[in-house]
């Protein structure tokens, strides 16, 4: 009901600033003309949508895997994470998005850079916020892990995972959000299909309206993922 009610309040926000400013349909369209245009163009649009769709969840199951894996990887190997760390670190003031149209040159405009523009938006966070999880146990466990003479695959999968399984599940949340902008960004640059390209295609003909419908299903697709992930870390967390 909250979200319901927010999102009236800001639709009427939106129609009192279109009535106040007599603001152009062209460059910000009423909600009413931006509801007629996600049902006069629904087909293509939930068609567009599938394909962002389908960028998206690959690009976010592949960039878990390898995020976990390298986390992992980190946590069974000191050397390893002495080498890799300061990498994952530096990627983040590294912005992905200008990685785009070299991986539209490289790859083709078809759906595999879009996938690998949210692999490498997913894997990043991922990884550092599982390997903080990972390396969060209290040294006094890891003691008593020493001195049982536990090896460290089983130090790792009954003490660091146990543990660190919040900090994947709030990891997985974020990388939902952020998903989606891979895809989308990738489209921009360059493709054929997808809610990126729709937008593109709509803003260079002026058709705010569909931009704006295309820019509501985007949202939507977003709010599902977040919802799904969500709950995927509240499982692990509890």
């Amino acid at each position: 009901m909250r979200g319901i009610a927010l999102l009236a309040a800001f639709g009427a926000l939106w129609q009192a600033v279109i009535v106040l400013t007599g603001v152009p349909p062209f460059i910000l369209p009423a909600p009413a003309r931006v509801l007629a245009a996600l049902w006069s163009a629904r087909a293509m649009l939930a068609e567009n949508a599938a394909v962002t769709g389908m960028e998206v969840l690959l690009g976010m199951v592949i960039g878990s895997a390898l995020g976990i894996g390298a986390a992992v990887g980190m946590a069974l190997s000191p050397w390893l994470c002495r080498v890799l760390r300061p990498a994952l670190v530096a990627s983040q003031a590294v912005p992905v998005f200008a990685l785009a149209p070299v991986l539209t040159l490289w790859l083709g405009f078809g759906t595999l850079p879009k996938i690998v523009m949210t692999v490498l938006i997913v894997f990043f966070p991922l990884a550092s916020v599982f390997l903080d999880g990972l390396l969060a146990v209290p040294e006094g466990m890891l003691d008593l892990g020493r001195l049982a003479r536990a090896p460290g695959w089983r130090v790792l999968v009954f003490l660091r995972l146990p543990m660190a399984l919040p900090s994947l599940g709030a990891g997985l949340t974020v990388a939902a959000v952020y998903a989606p902008i891979g895809a989308v960004i990738g489209e921009w640059v360059g493709a054929a299909q997808g809610l990126g390209y729709v937008m593109t295609m709509a803003n260079a003909r002026s058709q705010t309206d569909v931009m704006f419908a295309a820019l509501v299903v985007l949202v939507a697709m977003t709010l599902a993922l977040h919802w799904a992930a969500g709950r995927l870390g509240a499982m692990l967390r509890g």
